[in-house]
């Protein structure tokens, strides 16, 4: 029976035998020199393994780092050369203040240990001019005033500027990156940061920005004002018509009767009454005194006699005005005295009642004065002199950031989808 001639082994497998060829006679050598009596055994280890081939740049390794290159050096590079190139520098302005309120302890929180401090600042007043400073209608405000238009257009700079043709909407995003507001709610503190191409139009903003905060405080206060004093002003103009009404009722009364005051009216009539008594009894005495000395039909005896009937005919007219109607007053004068009664005491009230109603007016406009609000400003608008922004370095960090982050989770997606073919 014939063999069959061995195949060629392969080259990988014939280095092998190669090496271990290499390797038997080299311990071989040993022995012979007296060094590897002791290593007989190791002629029966497994031959070493081959060493590993250098990698080869393959077709990925090429896409991924082009992908580097363009989605990650690229625009690094082209963000550098604009922001140290084309970026203008731009000058920043700080304010900062509070709403106060001249809040003034009553005596009665004095004693009891519960007064706050006197312009303590008021929580709800500064969330509102938070809002208010990042509203639209500060905005088209301080536009009105400053053309922010004109001021922020800069050709050369497109991304850090604005178009001249913006409307209020896109102005009102733009005032949003050049106005940044700081607000702490523990502390009531405002701080306000703008930015612009100069130092002089970022100041003029700031100001502007100030004084239509002021602005908006005053109209606060000026409603609150209103509706504290509203009720108590209110008041006063009823009982000022009630007042008023009363008065004009005791002019009538005054007019129709002719009599200016019923009560020195009837002091007079009593006056009147008392003397003619005197008078009668005087008469009435002369005439008895007459009458024992002189003969009837004596001139004297009648004169006297007519005296005394003049007298009492005057007493008697001047009782029946008291109780007799007169032509000029709808009823007696005993009614005529009770009319004049009540409306004086209708009057009377009436001037209690606008008394009243004025001291609480007073009151209420003293309690809302004490509650009135103003704007503290404890950093003044200020005028910088070395640009401070854009800050390069910091967006240039970010940015190598952000798209080296977004270059590893490409990749390790990119590599997960592949591993998963």
């Amino acid at each position: 029976m014939t063999q069959s001639p061995e195949a060629p082994k392969p080259k990988a497998e014939a280095e092998i035998d190669k090496d271990a060829a290499t390797s038997h006679a080299e311990q071989d050598e040993l022995d012979d020199d007296g060094w590897g009596s002791e290593g007989q055994d190791d002629k029966n280890l497994p031959p070493p393994r081959p060493h590993a081939k250098p990698a080869r740049r393959r077709r990925r390794h090429n896409m991924i780092r082009r992908f580097f290159m363009l989605g990650v050096l690229a625009p690094i590079l082209l963000a550098t050369a604009y922001l140290y190139v084309i970026a203008k520098d731009q000058y920043a302005s700080y304010l900062g203040f509070s709403v106060r309120a001249e809040d003034s302890a009553s005596p009665v929180e004095m004693l009891g240990g519960i007064t706050e401090l006197a312009g303590s600042s008021s929580g709800t007043d500064t969330d509102v001019l938070f809002e208010f400073i990042q509203s639209q209608r500060i905005v088209r405000l301080v536009d009105e005033r400053l053309d922010l238009r004109s001021m922020y257009h800069m050709p050369s700079d497109p991304i850090f500027g604005i178009s001249p043709d913006v409307t209020i909407e896109g102005l009102q995003k733009f005032w949003g990156r050049v106005v940044k507001v700081f607000y702490d709610s523990g502390s009531g503190l405002i701080e306000v940061r703008v930015t612009a191409f100069s130092p002089e139009d970022a100041k003029a903003v700031a100001d502007a920005i100030y004084e239509e905060s002021t602005l908006m405080i005053n109209k606060l206060t000026a409603v609150s004002r209103e509706d504290t004093t509203s009720y108590a002003r209110s008041e006063l103009e009823k009982a000022l018509e009630r007042l008023s009404s009363a008065r004009a009722a005791i002019q009538k009364f005054r007019l129709e009767t002719q009599i200016i005051d019923p009560e020195a009216d009837i002091v007079g009539r009593m006056g009147l009454l008392n003397s003619l008594q005197n008078q009668l009894a005087s008469a009435q005495i002369d005439l008895d005194i007459l009458m024992q000395t002189a003969r009837e039909g004596d001139p004297r005896l009648v004169q006297s006699r007519r005296r005394v009937d003049v007298i009492e005919q005057r007493l008697e007219q001047e009782r029946a005005r008291f109780s007799a109607t007169d032509g000029t007053v709808n009823g007696a004068y005993a009614n005529l005295i009770g009319d004049y009664e009540r409306l004086s005491i209708d009057k009377q009230f009436a001037e209690q009642a606008y008394l009243t109603a004025l001291a609480s007016l007073d009151m209420a406009t003293a309690e809302a004065a004490r509650k009135s609000r103003y704007l503290a400003a404890y950093i003044e608008p200020t005028l910088a002199e070395t640009p401070q922004y854009p800050q390069r370095l910091v967006i240039l960090v970010t940015l190598a950031g952000f798209l080296t982050g977004i270059w590893v989770v490409a990749t390790m997606v990119y590599y997960s989808v592949r591993d998963r073919r």
